[in-house]
């Protein structure tokens, strides 16, 4: 498990990839909103077209802006209440 972004509004962490486990052989990813208390998880094919479109926005050297708005377009999908233990 590694984060890769943290900001007042968002959080991404990085899993690995993890033998014998289906979906997750590619890794996966958790988006968090923090403003909205909600996560999801990014597994499987969805894992190699995030790891690819986060690359491109690293290879056009983005603002804090531009990334934000990036996580935002998974705003929709976002689901799952984040719960603090």
């Amino acid at each position: 498990m590694h984060m890769i972004y943290n900001s007042p509004n968002y959080c991404v962490v990085e899993f690995g990839p993890q033998q014998g486990v289906g979906a997750l052989s590619a890794g996966g990813y958790e988006i968090i909103d923090k403003t909205l208390g909600r996560e999801i998880f990014l597994d499987g094919d969805l894992t190699k077209h995030f790891r690819a479109n986060v690359q491109e926005l690293i290879d056009s050297e983005p603002t804090q802006d531009e990334i934000e708005d990036f996580l935002g377009q998974f705003g929709s999908l976002m689901h799952q209440p984040v719960v603090m233990h």
